[in-house]
C-alpha cells in the first residue's frame, strides 16, 4: 500500500504533468457544457488527493480495528507531513501544500470510515445468519 503510494509522491515532477494540457481542454469543454466554474483543476487535484489516501484509511482501518476513525485520520495526517516535508526538502519540482494536507487526511478519513461501517455491517449479518441457526 505505501510503495504505490511513495511512487506518487516521491515522483519528481507532477504526476499530472504529462495529461494537464488534457485536463485543461477536457474542463474547458465541460465548462462550455454548463458545468460551474469552480469544478477547476483545483477541485480535480484535490479530489485526487483525498482519492488517492481513501485506500490508505480502508488499509489502516482494517490493520489496526481497535483504532477510531479519528486517530487513522491522524496517521494520514502524519503520513502526509511527511510526503510534504520530503517533497519539500528534496523535489524541487513538486510543491508542498497545507491544502494537501488537509485533503489526503480527509481521505483516509473517508477510508476508514467506510471500512468501519463495512465491518459493522459484516458484523451484524454474521450475528443475524449465526440467530438463524
Amino acid at each position: 500500500m505505501l510503495i504505490p503510494l511513495a511512487f506518487i509522491a516521491f515522483w519528481p515532477s507532477p504526476v499530472d504533468q504529462p495529461v494537464q494540457g488534457l485536463l485543461a481542454d477536457i474542463l474547458s469543454f465541460l465548462h462550455r457544457q454548463g458545468i460551474p466554474r469552480w469544478f477547476n483543476y483545483r477541485f480535480v487535484e484535490a479530489s485526487a488527493n483525498v482519492g488517492l489516501f481513501v485506500p490508505f484509511g480502508v488499509v489502516s482501518a482494517l490493520a489496526f480495528p481497535r483504532k477510531r476513525w479519528w486517530q487513522l485520520g491522524a496517521f494520514g495526517l502524519f503520513i502526509s507531513c511527511c510526503i510534504e516535508l520530503g517533497q519539500f526538502l528534496f523535489l524541487h519540482n513538486r510543491f508542498a501544500s497545507p491544502v494537501d494536507l488537509m485533503t489526503n487526511a480527509s481521505g483516509a478519513v473517508i477510508g476508514s470510515l467506510i471500512a468501519s461501517v463495512a465491518l459493522k455491517r459484516l458484523e451484524a449479518h454474521r450475528l443475524s445468519a449465526a440467530d438463524l441457526q
